[in-house]
């Protein structure tokens, strides 16, 4: 089996949507005071033996504007919630596209997303990306000096290093749950549960939670994520809506990231 997952990027505009072929960009594009959206679908099957594919993309792109626009373009008219949104665009395409859909993503915004998987529309994922900047060092007491800097290398600087982290909780939520639980309480948690925390200290020294001498962890990208993942699930948890805390991924590089749980 496989996972075929493709981006169809569209504005839907106040007026009406001039002509467009620039797909990458997003088609229709964007006119005015537009707005711009990204929907990934991700279809499940076997591939093909003649053809190679498991789904012809341009369908999947056909039926996302062709049926799935018109409904997102009706919710904003209508002032809906966009999680309530999601139902009815998994309905469409698991009804019309040839393959087995998975589910979808709506990207909202480049770090805000909303994702509802075809067997599970009662619950969706909601996704924001967080940033902090913190210093820290790579020391292990479990080993020797020399050690320690072979293994580290820069990051066992003895002053410290930094880096600007990004931080993105996944949470689970009931699409009809009263009151709901929004990306606004997800930011109000994250940032006094992670940011305010985090955000401009030195690890090592100014937290507990990454001071081995205070029965901390070693803040590697790996303990970072748990740790914040440790911080917000209880909180989280306890909001009247009872979302949960599916997963937390830190960027410490655009080039290294921990996700945890895996």
């Amino acid at each position: 089996m496989h996972l075929l997952t493709r981006s169809v990027r569209f504005a839907i505009n106040d007026g009406p949507s001039p002509a467009g072929s620039n797909g990458y960009a997003g088609n229709p594009p964007i006119s005015g005071f537009g707005r711009w959206f990204e929907l990934l679908v991700t279809c499940r099957g076997k591939i093909d033996q003649k053809t190679g594919y498991l789904i012809d993309i341009k369908t999947v792109d056909a039926h996302v504007r062709r049926d799935a626009v018109p409904l997102i373009q009706s919710s904003i008219a209508s002032g809906d919630d966009p999680f309530r949104t999601l139902a009815p665009v998994v309905a469409v395409l698991s009804g019309r596209l040839p393959a087995a859909l998975e589910r979808v993503r709506l990207r909202l915004t480049p770090y805000h997303d909303i994702e509802m998987a075809s067997n599970q529309t009662t619950h969706a994922l909601i996704r924001q990306r967080f940033d902090f900047s913190a210093a820290h060092r790579l020391h292990s007491p479990a080993l020797s000096d020399a050690e320690n800097q072979k293994l580290y290398g820069k990051c066992n600087n003895p002053r410290g290093h930094g880096h600007n982290y990004v931080v993105q909780p996944v949470v689970k939520v009931r699409i009809d749950a009263v009151p709901a639980f929004s990306l606004r309480d997800l930011e109000s948690i994250t940032d006094d549960a992670v940011v305010k925390r985090f955000d401009h200290k030195h690890l090592n020294e100014d937290t507990d939670d990454f001071s081995i001498e205070r029965g901390g962890v070693l803040p590697s990208v790996e303990n970072i994520a748990r740790i914040c993942f440790e911080r917000l699930a209880p909180v989280i948890a306890a909001h009247p809506a009872s979302p949960s805390l599916e997963r937390v991924t830190v960027w410490e590089t655009d080039r290294t990231s921990a996700t945890y749980p895996g």
